[in-house]
Parts: C-alpha cells; structure tokens; sequence
C-alpha cells in the first residue's frame, strides 16, 4: 500500500484537507503556495475585486500557461517529419 499522509492546505482564506502520497507532499505544498503568491498579487493590484472573482483569474492564468506550455511541448509535427524522412532513407537503401 502506498505511504499517504493527510495534510492542510491554505489556499486565499480557506484550508483544504488532502490525502496524498508522502512523495508530493513538496509539489501539493508548492503548487499551493504558486496560487496563493498570485492570489496576493492580484488582490495588491485589483483592491475592490472579491477573492472569487480573483481566484477565477488565478485558475485563469495557470490554465493559459499550462496550454502554451503544451504547445510548446507539441512533438507530433517533428514525429510526422522523421517518419516521413525515414520513409525516404528506407527507399533510398532499396535501391
């Protein structure tokens, strides 16, 4: 069975209780403290906004860099392109 452990996390101005493997206990904790750093940048710079609306841009902005990161992680043209020069060697040896 694995090791999981039950911790707290604090997120904006609530705590959420995880159970979790022992081994990501140090990317949950951190992962955490990303959200609340921009949560506290946010609310520095938007003051009247409520912390739903900030939290809703928060996910925002952490899903637009998980997207461009995504794309820039994109293998399938390089993969389309060595199938396709390696199609060309292939013929280019039968002969």
């Amino acid at each position: 069975m694995e090791d999981q452990i039950k911790i707290n996390l604090q997120i904006a101005d609530a705590y959420y209780p995880l159970t979790i493997k022992r081994e990501d206990e140090e990317m949950v904790r951190e992962a955490a403290k990303q959200v609340n750093i921009r949560l506290n940048a946010y609310r520095e710079h938007y003051k009247t906004l409520d912390t739903d609306k900030i939290l809703a841009m928060v996910a925002y902005q952490f899903s637009l860099e998980r997207l461009q990161l995504q794309d820039k992680n994109d293998t399938e043209p390089y993969t389309a392109k060595i199938e396709e020069l390696t199609k060309e060697l292939e013929q280019y040896i039968r002969k």
